[in-house]
């Protein structure tokens, strides 16, 4: 009752001196903020019901199951992957351990060795329709006639090497022969072909295609794929080191089965699929256009107050007054929008067979759906306890990232110095990006000790510096940089606590939204216009929150 008589005092003062530049201000004052408030808010100020906040839950919902769903499809597709590529180099690989050695699977070193892996595949080959427990067999042409297996070998045109004599003369130009194996077709164990100068071998490869069916699917009640996998065995000996490295490599290709059939509600749970993911792709249709209509309003706000300022102080909005219009939530909002819909719509030609692109889709859905969660974040800023986080990430990322340049280019030197210096010595730094991340886990302090007993100690001089390097690396980095770090955001957290308790400084447009001005709303027991402060709003406005970062200040919404 107290708040209905301030109300009706405060409308017969405003009433008799209301001119028509005041009610425009009021009318620009009311636009803004009621664009500034959280969703409960506004439906408390002008019964408007929060529909992008309910489509936004709602898409949560979806992505998120729709996730689900094709990540456990996803799963049985990359395992039947997996899993034929272990049967293959059990059944093709001579004396196959079952656990890759490095980079390679095998390796021999003599030439009968050599011999009896090449022949051991090619008998293999042979036998592969009775060898095989799962439904792979050998692949046809389209006239129905069985694809040979080829097998090709390069060495070098022309030369000679005398070790003895410490001479050699060789032609570096390569010169390639293939010859062709059809299945069941007796060995020419014989033939020249096989007659190998070592001295000269570059590689051999044997290359040969089998079709296989993924029955594994009928579980999860959609159609089986048919795949082709295009298997390479490679014999390198590009090293001439004794040691000859045996590589066996699968191209799989899944495709729609020409001709089948089968019995159950396979083809039904497909069409529901089909149904839910077009339906994901309208809801997310809905919330982008929601957004853009938000974004376009916000810029008209923006016009209207940086005419409003130019005619009545002379004087242009600031660059933190601007980027409050430019809401960053809403951008990613309509990036996620965008990637769920190209996900979705990759999906639905997957699950109709017309594309086999599990990879890319999986990283469109993948990265939606993060998207999409980190974007809940927007909401619970609007509650004090919670817009804590949002506040110090604000208030920490500008300084976070300039002291990241500095660090990286220190973390870069180290990471070249690191790969020339120990990659022949270390397994973990024998590659740029190794290097990256062996120094990354010791930056968190994992796997140290197993760093340094790894290291070869065959050269003194490189076992020393090895000891100065990882010593002044991790000395460096968790001592002081790291500290650095931790304390930067430290400090940005009790200035944000500082600011809460004390209040934040105040921008054109902060000082401009809180001039005394009240949003009637009606009351539910009276049904009359009463005035409401934001203190009786079931949400707390944030809106004229303000992060400093020295004398830069940023303004969250």
């Amino acid at each position: 009752m107290e708040l209905l008589v301030r109300y009706l005092e405060r409308s017969n003062s405003i009433g008799s001196e209301m001119t028509q530049d005041t009610v425009t201000e009021e009318k620009l004052r009311d636009d803004l903020m009621y664009y500034f408030m959280s969703p409960c808010e506004k439906y408390r100020a002008r019964r408007h019901l929060p529909w992008k906040m309910g489509v936004q839950i709602l898409k949560i919902i979806m992505i998120t199951t729709q996730l689900v769903l094709f990540g456990l499809n996803n799963q049985l597709v990359v395992a039947y992957k997996e899993e034929n590529s272990m049967a293959f180099k059990n059944l093709f690989l001579k004396d196959y351990s079952g656990v890759d050695e490095d980079d390679y699977s095998v390796a021999v070193y003599s030439q009968q060795g050599v011999y009896d892996s090449v022949f051991y595949v090619l008998d293999q080959y042979n036998q592969f329709s009775r060898l095989s427990t799962g439904p792979i067999t050998y692949a046809e042409d389209e006239d129905g006639n069985l694809l040979p297996l080829a097998i090709c070998k390069e060495y070098y045109k022309k030369g000679s090497v005398n070790p003895t004599g410490e001479a050699f003369d060789i032609d570096a130009q390569l010169e390639k022969v293939c010859m062709s194996h059809y299945p069941h077709n007796p060995l020419l164990h014989n033939s020249s072909f096989f007659d190998l100068d070592f001295y000269r071998l570059v590689n051999i490869k044997i290359t040969f295609e089998l079709k296989g069916i993924n029955l594994q699917t009928v579980r999860t009640r959609e159609l089986p794929d048919c795949y082709s996998f295009h298997v390479t065995i490679t014999f390198d000996n590009q090293g001439h080191s004794g040691i000859v490295k045996i590589f066996l490599d699968i191209a799989a290709q899944s495709s729609a089965c020409r001709d089948w059939k089968i019995s159950g509600t396979v083809q039904k749970n497909t069409h529901y699929l089909l149904i839910f993911d077009g339906f994901v792709i309208l809801v997310c249709l809905t919330s982008a256009v929601l957004c853009t209509r938000s974004i376009v309003l916000a810029v008209r706000l923006l016009q209207r107050f940086t005419r409003f300022l130019r005619e009545t102080s002379d004087r242009s909005v600031c660059e933190e007054d601007q980027g409050e219009f430019l809401n960053g939530w809403y951008v990613l909002v309509i990036v996620s929008d965008l990637l769920a819909i190209i996900g979705s719509i990759l999906k639905m030609e997957i699950q109709a067979k017309n594309l086999t692109t599990y990879d890319v889709c999986s990283i469109f859905l993948g990265t939606a759906t993060l998207l999409v969660w980190v974007g809940v974040i927007r909401y619970l800023g609007y509650f004090q306890k919670y817009n804590l986080l949002i506040l110090t990430m604000k208030a920490a990322f500008p300084k976070v990232l300039r002291f990241c340049c500095c660090a990286g280019m220190i973390y870069l030197g180290y990471t070249f110095c690191g790969w020339i210096v120990l990659g022949p010595y270390h397994e973990k730094f024998e590659g740029l990006s190794l290097v990256a991340e062996c120094l990354f886990s010791l930056l968190n302090g994992d796997d140290m000790f197993t760093t340094f007993a790894q290291l070869k100690d065959k050269n003194t001089l490189v076992w020393l510096f090895s000891r100065a390097y990882l010593y002044s690396f991790i000395s460096l980095f968790i001592y002081m940089v790291l500290s650095l770090f931790i304390a930067l955001i430290t400090d940005s957290y009790e200035t944000i606590k500082n600011y809460q308790k004390n209040g934040f400084p105040l921008t054109d447009l902060q000082q401009f939204l809180r001039e005394p001005k009240r949003f009637p709303v009606v009351d539910d027991d009276t049904r009359t216009d009463v005035q409401v402060t934001s203190s009786t709003l079931c949400c707390s406005c944030f809106y004229c929150q303000r992060v400093p970062e020295n004398d830069d200040i940023m303004l969250i919404s």
